[in-house]
């Protein structure tokens, strides 16, 4: 699975399974541009990455945004030839208590982020070729009834990655996009989320979410990294408009 050559974007790249991606990337021959909007986290990312990487702010949200990172890394290393929409937040609540303000901004990151960032990829892309990997989750395929918004995001940004991947092959474009659909990882996310319900009801949602994993422990963020990268890389040539779940058999 090299990526020698390949220039990739990682959003979401200052901590948890973005910067497990830029691990693998990088250990696959690719140049590697993390995006976040902790610069201070994203700017310690990269120098601990290497020579080979490279960190911008970006807010994902702002499609303005896109334009200005994107020019950035032409003018330093070249055309980007894989994005990796890995930006996303999750709030435990239910439709109950849940605002509108967190629903809005949970689907602000975590779709219309994965829009803004495959239509800028795909114009760069077309002609040239490449590959967009889009972060879903398994909350995407079930529901759970503390993340709806969570859910709502994720489902679809599934059905977004499958019509932008017909459209691009049936334009000729070469551009493959698929999506990764983790379940529960060790990552900071998960871990403020849980953090937020207190002690002892996270707790219990640990246990219990442990309980419905037929492998009985959460994902390590390099086993859903090396998902990303065989999307990415010339191994999965012949795949598009793909859900690779990567789960510990929870669906299943």
């Amino acid at each position: 699975m090299s990526l020698s050559g390949k220039i990739a974007l990682i959003t979401g790249g200052a901590r948890g399974l973005g910067l497990a991606a830029a691990e693998a990337f990088l250990e696959a021959g690719a140049k590697v541009v993390i995006t976040d909007r902790d610069t201070r986290e994203g700017e310690i990312a990269a120098v601990a990455l290497g020579s080979n990487a490279m960190f911008l702010p970006q807010d994902v949200t702002n499609p303005a945004a896109w334009g200005t990172t994107l020019d950035r890394i032409a003018g330093s290393w070249g055309e980007i030839d894989i994005l990796v929409n890995n930006a996303g937040i999750g709030h435990f609540e239910t439709i109950e208590t849940m605002s509108f303000a967190t629903w809005t901004k949970t689907l602000d990151v975590n779709l219309n982020g994965v829009f803004l960032g495959t239509k800028a990829a795909v114009e760069r892309m077309k002609g040239r070729g490449g590959a967009i990997v889009n972060v879903a989750s398994i909350e995407g395929m079930i529901g759970e009834p503390a993340l709806p918004a969570y859910n709502a995001s994720k489902g679809a940004v599934r059905i977004f990655t499958k019509s932008t991947a017909i459209h691009c092959a049936r334009s000729g474009y070469n551009i493959r996009v698929n999506s990764v659909c983790p379940g529960f990882a060790e990552t900071q996310m998960v871990a403020d989320a849980v953090r937020a319900l207190g002690e002892e009801i996270g707790g219990q949602v640990t246990a219990a979410t442990l309980a419905r994993i037929p492998m009985g422990r959460f994902a390590r963020p390099a086993e859903i990294a090396a998902a990303i990268l065989f999307l990415a890389s010339d191994a999965a040539s012949y795949i598009t408009g793909s859900d690779l779940v990567v789960d510990g058999g929870m669906t299943a």
